[in-house]
């Protein structure tokens, strides 16, 4: 019997020396959840799927004869004038959302026409898709207002309401999708801000962030404000925050507790409204103060210049922010955009930024330049992974940035080429070529598939390709 026994020992020994790793995909199964590395690594696998799918031109009419809509105008005119730069000023897509489900679309124009869209429906048409047609059947509603419109959001309590504002108006606008009527339902106004020569200065409104918890609207303003409407009070706001600068607040964000809100804008600060304790704790309670001031100011010049490796490459100035966005996926990361194309991350739990993305100025590449105004950029982050989708400031296309809440990104300041190459993982950030310039991204909440506005007031499809059970591309 001695001979059929094993040392003990010995079988340790070679238990240790059969040690086999793990399959990723059998632990995906075996565990019930997937390993934050091999996440990261299937982002890479989705970036590089992205493709333009479908184009969609605004090329509507008004009034049921015929008669061309303000943005349909303006693109023509555009089009066939070669000094088109006074064209490009009153035309683009400034604004697109979905609502929760992702059933529809919603864009606003400079121009001034607020349109709805069924996603389904402009998806199913891609195939058909041969050339610029002109087709209004693939949109729920279409209002052309002869009023530039900036900013439009739905309404989280109550998704058959759009909510829009202007810079050049100081109203907030709100209309119901069930009624096919170019009059609000709701009309909001800022108070007038008196000057030293007693004259009245209306305040424009730049972006807007609601509530998912209360009746309350807040629309940052171009005086460096923001205004708190509860629409259960009066068409007047209930109280204002206020901020050092007097610039215009370029975006607003609500985390997800609608406790804590974001602004930033043309003077590069990022200032945050705390209201659940402390000096603003009583921010929504207390009508005495006339405007309450911030909890904290940060430079966000300043906090780049702490980045090493990018401050021996260039000089750290102030620079306007076009966009602020909380990421979905990972709360404490705010994402930023800045006027010259660059876009980062701050972390807002330690007050630094973690990623950087510093795209080559277009004299560099040879890209083209042209006299066009510059445009308010609005970029957006994938609803389930650190993806950031940003329009070029220079070209016709999107970069997808890999915003990874680790230095495995590519664009985390940590980042070590050397042990990415050790690892065999490539994550890298995409460009992804388009027919127009962007403008606004937005992304579906379950598939997502991007839709982007462009300058020329029309809306693109960026996603994956489909193919038919032959194999060939629809």
């Amino acid at each position: 019997m001695d001979k059929y026994l094993v040392n003990f020992k010995s079988s340790a020994e070679s238990a240790r020396s059969f040690g086999r790793r793990i399959w990723e995909r059998q632990a995906i199964e075996v565990n019930g959840r997937f390993d934050p590395n091999y996440r990261h690594q299937m982002f890479d696998m989705l970036v590089r799927s992205y493709s333009e799918v479908g184009a969609f031109p605004h090329l509507y009419h008004v009034n049921g004869n015929g008669e061309p809509c303000q943005s349909h105008v303006n693109r023509l005119a555009s089009e066939a004038n070669t000094d088109h730069s006074v064209f490009f000023r009153k035309q683009g897509i400034s604004a697109v959302d979905f609502d929760k489900k992702g059933i529809y679309l919603v864009s606003v124009t400079k121009s001034g026409c607020l349109t709805v869209h069924d996603f389904e429906s402009l998806y199913c048409r891609i195939h058909e898709l041969k050339c610029l047609e002109e087709d209004e059947s693939k949109h729920v509603m279409h209002l052309s207002l002869n009023r530039q419109l900036d900013v439009v959001q739905w309404n989280p309590l109550n998704q058959d309401e759009v909510v829009c504002a202007s810079v050049k108006s100081n109203e907030v606008l709100i209309f119901d999708v069930g009624y096919i009527s170019s009059e609000p339902v709701e009309v909001l106004r800022t108070r007038q801000t008196a000057t030293v020569h007693g004259s009245s200065i209306l305040k424009g409104l730049s972006d807007i962030a609601l509530m998912s918890n209360d009746s309350k609207i807040l629309a940052s303003d171009t005086h460096g404000g923001i205004n708190v409407w509860d629409r259960r009070v009066k068409a007047l706001p209930c109280l204002e925050l206020a901020s050092s600068s007097s610039g215009m607040l370029n975006s607003i964000q609500l985390n997800a507790e609608n406790q804590i809100i974001f602004g930033a804008g043309k003077d590069g600060m990022v200032y945050v409204w705390d209201i659940r304790g402390g000096r603003a704790s009583s921010t929504f309670q207390s009508h005495k103060e006339a405007c309450h001031p911030p909890m904290m100011s940060l430079r966000l010049a300043s906090l780049m210049d702490k980045i090493e490796s990018l401050k021996a490459q260039s000089d750290i100035i102030p620079k306007e922010i076009h966009s602020i966005n909380l990421n979905p996926s990972c709360p404490y990361q705010l994402a930023f955009h800045l006027d010259d194309g660059w876009s980062g991350v701050l972390d807002i739990y330690n007050l630094k930024v973690t990623h950087i993305h510093c795209p080559p100025p277009a004299w560099l590449n040879d890209s083209y330049v042209s006299a066009e105004p510059s445009y308010i950029r609005k970029p957006s982050w994938l609803s389930a992974c650190s993806i950031y989708v940003v329009g070029s400031s220079s070209e016709c296309g999107i970069h997808l940035l890999d915003f990874y809440p680790s230095a495995s990104s590519s664009c985390h300041v940590d980042f070590k080429e050397d042990k990415q190459e050790m690892s065999g993982v490539k994550n890298q950030n995409r460009f992804v070529g388009l027919s127009e310039g962007v403008t606004a991204c937005a992304i579906h909440p379950l598939y997502n598939a991007i839709i982007a506005g462009t300058k020329y007031s029309s809306l693109l499809m960026i996603s994956q390709k489909r193919e038919s059970y032959r194999g060939g591309d629809y």
